[in-house]
């Protein structure tokens, strides 16, 4: 945003003339959204690109809410696709790099998913995929995606929503929260692959 700012590809005006045109859509505006935020899996459409749109367009508050409806939305499609179509699922998703769950998410499902949300680092959708082929319940998997992308949706929520005041207090302020969010997410990584294999054990 920074480069396109400066080079005059994108400006203020044009970013203002967008959200207001999704706005005019009224009711129809979020519900398309989270209609996208669903279907992303099915592309692998980066999910930090939604939810940065999200909160440009409809504020932090709104922005929040819509982005974690659409991303429990497509973590839903996205297992029970992995579970209903599991063989073609599977063959589709051969070059992606998969977790392999096993006899860990008998007692640990809801803890290793909700430890592998909390690491915005491992793609969304490659979870939601890797625990609709293992045995994990639907349940654990619901609620463990709700609490542990919470952080990651207000931060990129946050930093949408500040886009259009560049430069301002709060617009550093909100990179800042994303820097931050992107080094503990680079510690807890390491952390939670350790904790899984020993889960695996």
């Amino acid at each position: 945003m920074f480069v396109f700012y400066k080079n005059g590809v994108l400006s203020y005006a044009q970013v203002e003339s967008i959200k207001t045109f999704v706005l005019g859509f009224g009711i129809y505006a979020p519900l398309i959204f989270i209609a996208l935020f669903t279907l992303a899996p099915l592309i692998f459409f980066p999910d930090g690109i939604l939810a940065l749109a999200g909160g440009l367009i409809f504020g932090f508050a709104w922005g929040s809410f819509y982005i974690i409806l659409g991303a429990l939305c497509g973590g839903t499609l996205s297992f029970y696709l992995a579970r209903l179509y599991s063989h073609k699922m599977r063959e589709k998703l051969a070059h992606e790099k998969l977790i392999h769950f096993q006899k860990s998410v008998q007692k640990h499902g809801f803890v290793m998913i909700l430890l592998l949300r909390l690491v915005p680092l491992v793609p969304f959708n490659i979870i939601s995929y890797s625990a609709g082929f293992s045995t994990i319940r639907y349940r654990d998997f619901f609620f463990a995606t709700l609490l542990g992308m919470m952080p990651g949706v207000l931060v990129y929520a946050n930093i949408g929503a500040q886009s259009l005041s560049f430069g301002s207090q709060e617009f550093y302020l909100s990179v800042a929260l994303l820097v931050v969010l992107v080094v503990v997410s680079m510690v807890l990584k390491h952390r939670v692959k350790k904790r899984l294999e020993r889960y695996e054990k």
